[in-house]
């Protein structure tokens, strides 16, 4: 299953109702509760210590920095930080947790009652889309099982735990998603506000960022949610999405057909296209949680918290509506400018000090990122500094240069590898702004197409552009583009 696209008409009779938990590593130095590196791609088993391998009589200390990433990223959610939490053991057996329990948080997170806006999701009066944030609340990582297949079938499981211990925290959403689309967006508002936050790197090849999704399906309207399915292990956003959708095709398909939707946990296959059932939730994992006896509770005072805040950096949304104001852009390009942190930075450490930070955003993203995108080429290895950007934009704005020359000049930085100043410097291209001069060869090309003067005059003002371009050809594309416009309109109507 699913076996048959199913027919809108058969969708439309049902309500989608989607809710995810995000497990974000933190940004840390060290581990949660001891002085082990939390760092990837060490060799296996070596960033280990006795607290995090839970060996009798070592004892946790909580992760300060931990605590400061966790309170961040509850205010960059909007959520309330509690003044006092408490961690919990979570107790469950798995091979690569070695203390048989997860140190995590249950009926007192750090922050909770938050929320994030979807902005290419409008509801009816034209604002965003606003999906709550349950909770976000801290927690240990555990180990890693890596599965190896050999030729003759038989399977082995090696377990590394330099991951045991890593700090989390997890970030339960409302359910209050009702289309794959809208997990989608959901979260990649969620990684940017993360990144931008500088709490984790949010690398999902690395584990840094994982997600779970529970979705389920109710006649549409309907007041009672339906039965429940998870789907776990999903490393990309694309794959969220796809599993969603595939999922909900799943389950309508079978209570169309008459069937019941069984609570289970489902993974997620990319290659089959499909998800398949790992385990049964029927009846709920009892975790028996208790209060941590080795951790005191966890308190923020109001004066701690006022020191996190002032660290906050500026978040994306805001940032995004500060560069349209105060720099004239056009949202699609404050959107694009702002997809990273670093990006951004970059941006406004030049834009600052050119004549027109929008025409170093327009050369940036139109003529600059397009010869890099052909090229196959990522901006910190563009031949063309965002320097040299900023001399073309204010060469432009002095009307030094044309946009042809611009583009002539772009296309030798690519070809020769060389930044623009140095291209720039040695084939100096001139442009003409003497207006008696342009007019002198406007005077030629009248003289020698008398048709097209005859064709303007009676009404088709378009020909104006033959004469233009006529005019840029004599004067190889040095007269300023604005004066020639100007004047070849005021001689065809003299």
């Amino acid at each position: 299953m699913p076996t048959v696209s199913l027919s809108p008409e058969v969708t439309a009779k049902y309500e989608v109702v989607i809710g995810l938990e995000v497990h974000v590593q933190l940004l840390t130095t060290t581990k949660a509760f001891c002085g082990c590196a939390n760092h990837y791609g060490s060799a296996p088993n070596t960033n280990v210590c006795p607290v995090c391998l839970g060996l009798p009589g070592a004892l946790p200390v909580l992760n300060r920095q931990a605590v400061e990433f966790a309170s961040l990223t509850g205010l960059a959610l909007n959520c309330k930080i509690r003044e006092r939490s408490v961690f919990a053991r979570k107790n469950y057996f798995y091979p690569d947790s070695p203390k048989g329990y997860q140190i995590s948080q249950f009926d007192k997170p750090i922050a909770e009652h938050g929320w994030i806006d979807l902005l290419d999701t409008p509801t009816s009066d034209g604002s965003p889309k606003r999906i709550g944030v349950t909770r976000a609340h801290m927690e240990e990582d555990a180990g890693k099982s890596i599965h190896d297949g050999f030729a003759d079938s038989a399977t082995r499981t090696y377990v590394d735990l330099n991951r045991c211990g890593t700090p989390l925290v997890e970030i339960v959403s409302e359910p209050d998603m009702r289309t794959p689309d809208e997990a989608y967006e959901y979260l990649t508002r969620l990684k940017e506000i993360l990144l931008f936050a500088g709490v984790s790197d949010c690398n999902m090849e690395e584990g840094s960022l994982r997600c779970d999704a529970n979705v389920s399906i109710m006649p549409r309207g309907a007041k009672q949610f339906g039965t429940k399915v998870e789907v776990k292990n999903v490393n990309s956003f694309r794959y969220v999405r796809a599993a969603l959708e595939y999922e909900i095709e799943r389950q309508i398909e079978i209570v169309e057909a008459g069937g019941i939707i069984k609570q289970e946990t489902r993974l997620w296959s990319q290659p089959e296209g499909r998800t398949f059932s790992m385990r049964s939730k029927e009846q709920a994992h009892d975790y028996r949680y208790f209060p941590e006896p080795d951790l005191p509770p966890l308190v923020v005072s109001e004066e701690w918290l006022a020191e996190i805040a002032s660290t906050m950096p500026e978040l994306p949304e805001a940032r995004r509506k500060r560069m349209i104001a105060e720099y004239e852009l056009a949202e699609q390009d404050a959107q694009t400018l702002t997809a990273t942190r670093e990006f951004a930075d970059q941006f406004e450490e030049v834009a600052r000090t050119a004549k027109s930070p929008r025409r170093v955003a327009n050369l940036l993203l139109s003529e600059l990122g397009g010869r890099l995108k052909a090229a196959g080429i990522e901006l910190e290895h563009s031949p063309v500094s965002l320097r040299g950007i900023v001399q073309a934009a204010d060469l432009m704005e002095e009307g030094k240069i044309s946009s042809k020359q611009l583009k002539q000049l772009f296309d030798i930085c690519f070809e020769k590898s060389e930044d623009f100043p140095t291209v720039y410097e040695r084939e100096k291209p001139q442009q003409i702004s003497d207006a008696g001069a342009i007019e002198a060869l406007i005077d030629q090309v009248i003289e020698a197409n008398p048709a097209q003067v005859a064709q303007y005059r009676g009404g088709k003002k378009t020909v104006a552009a033959f004469f233009v371009g006529q005019v840029m050809r004599a004067s190889k594309g040095q007269a300023n583009p604005a004066l020639l416009n100007e004047l070849v309109t005021k001689k065809l109507d003299g």
